[in-house]
């Protein structure tokens, strides 16, 4: 039984998108997601693709996977933001995690990228703990701000985008 970590493929959506959803539970917003696989499979494989990945494979089915993209900081250059790392619960304790992080910061590594970025929900200790264990710090300065869909359309009112882009 090896675990075999490799770069996302199209055919791997819909276990993806599945392992969002077991996120989604874990973190306690089980009707949260909203994104399609339709939508998710466009926006890792279409014409203008906005994230891509690794997946962790046992036995021909997915066990974990990362998902990342590339953000730029006008102060340090690009970084490596990774939206999400998802283990499904049978099998985290065999650094599935662990593996699929390592290939995040080689890619990082590789193409450049200053540093790398994430997201902790502040009561997720064992996450902390994971990303500890790894080396990581976390920023106390910065505060994450969030504009929803709706909250955007109440700024520019109800006639949506301006179209100066």
């Amino acid at each position: 039984m090896q675990i075999v970590i490799r770069r996302a493929e199209r055919r791997d959506v819909p276990q993806m998108l599945a392992l969002v959803k077991e996120l989604a539970t874990f973190e306690k917003e089980p009707d949260a997601v909203t994104v399609t696989e339709a939508e998710m499979l466009d926006a890792g494989f279409g014409a203008e693709p906005v994230w891509f990945g690794w997946v962790a494979e046992l036995e021909g089915g997915i066990i974990g996977m990362a998902v990342c993209y590339t953000r730029y900081s006008t102060w340090r250059g690009r970084c490596l933001y990774l939206e999400d790392i998802v283990v499904t619960e049978a099998v985290r304790g065999r650094r599935v995690g662990e593996k699929l992080f390592k290939a995040c910061a080689a890619f990082a590594l590789d193409q450049g990228h200053h540093h790398m970025l994430w997201q902790v929900l502040d009561w997720n200790t064992e996450a902390m703990r994971f990303y500890t264990r790894l080396g990581a710090t976390f920023d106390p300065k910065w505060v994450n701000g969030r504009m929803t869909r709706e909250e955007m359309e109440r700024l520019l009112g109800s006639g949506g985008g301006s179209g100066v882009y």
